[in-house]
């Protein structure tokens, strides 16, 4: 009776295990880039309207975010970001990018090799034609000038915003990170751990290389906003992730996300 009552309980004991580890898996990855066209994205490109992919600035090709000029004439000040179709709060955002080809005429010297993802953007319906930048924080990405002089990537930048680095206000537009140099033609991963406002982590090449916390609205760079948004000190726990355009040819590939539990 025994025996009969042990291979009674034994089948239902490992099905109420294996429902308890799967109630515990990770959530799943996805791709937020289908590899064969921009569908659920959106441009934003300083001087023209929302969703004006002015001169063909992002394109998708060989399963590839190709961001390129060879439309353009003088750069103009034409930066531009790419906007992923709904915000995220906690999430891991993982990317592989390179930069290519030679910066386009007209664009400002520091753009060289240099682009980056936005994360916790403002709404890009909410972006007036003629703002600048996004009221954002950015992982920025730079590539070694030939020169031998080490150049992290995987920075923070602060356009209108403000963050908390090592338990004080952190005032700098940028934030080096402790990331190697990585050169023009090679392609580098970039990962992205953010926990609402309360700790925010840059990986690259599987190499914590910067954290920090409490991103607000605040501080400077951003030129152009409406008015009506812009409230400093608000904290930014959740917003858009947007791929950077700033006159530098560079590639985007294996764009994933999971959300993290709050």
């Amino acid at each position: 009776m025994w025996r009969n009552l042990l291979f009674i309980a034994l089948p239902l004991l490992m099905s109420a295990c294996g429902a308890s580890k799967e109630s515990r898996s990770e959530p799943d990855w996805i791709d937020l880039f289908n590899g064969k066209n921009l569908e659920g994205w959106t441009v934003k490109v300083h001087h023209h309207d929302v969703g004006v992919n002015f001169a063909n600035t992002f394109r998708a090709e060989d399963g590839i975010i190709k961001v390129r000029y060879d439309q353009y004439g003088d750069f103009n000040d034409q930066f531009s970001h790419l906007y992923y179709e709904k915000p995220f709060s906690h999430f891991h955002l993982k990317l592989e990018y390179r930069f290519v080809g030679e910066l386009q005429k007209g664009a400002p010297e520091y753009t060289l090799l240099n682009s980056g993802v936005m994360f916790h953007s403002q709404d890009p319906k909410t972006i007036l034609k003629e703002q600048n930048w996004p009221i954002s924080v950015e992982m920025q990405f730079l590539a070694g000038l030939g020169d031998g002089k080490p150049r992290p990537t995987g920075n923070m930048c602060s356009p209108g915003t403000e963050i908390v680095y090592q338990g004080e206000l952190y005032k700098d537009h940028c934030l080096e990170s402790s990331s190697k140099t990585f050169d023009k033609d090679e392609w580098v991963k970039a990962e992205l751990i953010v926990l609402g406002d309360s700790l925010i982590t840059h990986i690259i090449n599987d190499d914590t290389v910067l954290q920090y916390s409490k991103p607000t609205m605040g501080g400077g760079v951003v030129q152009g906003y409406d008015s009506a948004i812009w409230q400093v000190g608000k904290p930014l726990t959740s917003g858009f992730i947007a791929l950077q355009s700033e006159g530098q040819p560079i590639d985007f590939r294996n764009i994933e996300l999971r959300e993290l539990e709050n």
